[in-house]
């Protein structure tokens, strides 16, 4: 997959992961379309970044998802990399921490139905291209689960089956799908929780080097060796980090 002269639409792309990917890929000489919930902040981000292209859509949000895609036909039809990186995480225990049915929808839609849905409905563009892409973000936590994020964690390993199976219906047509796992990393959803966090930066250029090399799945940092114990010994890799 080219690295460089796409039309690229990243999800959750005005903080943390989301605007240090769009940071690495507009330095080479990408078309960057960031999309994010608040308009101040997307015109915030676009300001410092030159260059950067900013929509307002809640992605959790069905007729968002919709109008965002209406949008992306009208004005961007050359669309042809898609990064479904939105995501939040709620820390609770189901039994003591009163968690409500909202809390546990906001996640499932924001974390899996919303990529879900947007790669059905931006995939007719995509396959139109010579070359396109989808790349889901996940977690090294697919591999080994915290007790404290059940959803989030639930969430993200369906993501992750998903994007495999998805790799599988695509075979043969112009649209390659991609899987980027980072291990904890330095955002604001992470404020607070645990330690040895690497940069959003570390993550971005992770992904730019695996889409040259069509590395289809792209541990980054410690998931790599989370993977091959997770391989050769599933039982002490799932005890891994849960208690994190």
């Amino acid at each position: 997959m080219k690295a460089q002269h796409n039309k690229i639409l990243i999800t959750g792309g005005t903080a943390g992961i989301g605007l240090a990917m769009a940071q690495q890929f507009l330095a080479h000489n990408n078309t960057v379309i960031v999309v994010g919930r608040r308009q101040e902040r997307l015109n915030l981000v676009c300001e410092q970044n030159p260059g950067l292209l900013g929509k307002a859509c809640d992605v959790s949000i069905s007729s968002e998802r919709e109008e965002l895609k209406r949008w992306v036909q009208e004005h961007h039809p050359d669309l042809n990399l898609l990064i479904n990186n939105a995501a939040v995480q709620y820390n609770f225990a189901m039994l003591t921490d009163g968690v409500t049915g909202n809390d546990i929808s906001q996640e499932v839609q924001t974390n899996l139905v919303a990529p879900v849905e947007l790669c059905r409905l931006l995939l007719p563009i995509l396959q139109q291209q010579p070359e396109s892409a989808i790349v889901n973000v996940t977690t090294g936590l697919v591999f080994s689960p915290k007790k404290s994020a059940p959803v989030y964690c639930a969430t993200k390993s369906a993501l992750h089956t998903f994007s495999q199976a998805l790799r599988y219906q695509l075979e043969g047509t112009s649209v390659k799908v991609f899987e980027l796992l980072p291990p904890l990393v330095e955002t604001q959803m992470t404020e607070g929780r645990g330690t040895g966090k690497i940069a959003p930066e570390q993550c971005a250029e992770a992904l730019f080097r695996g889409l040259k090399r069509n590395q289809y799945e792209i541990p980054v940092g410690k998931v790599h060796l989370l993977r091959w114990l997770w391989r050769l010994f599933p039982v002490w890799a799932g005890r891994l980090l849960r208690n994190t």
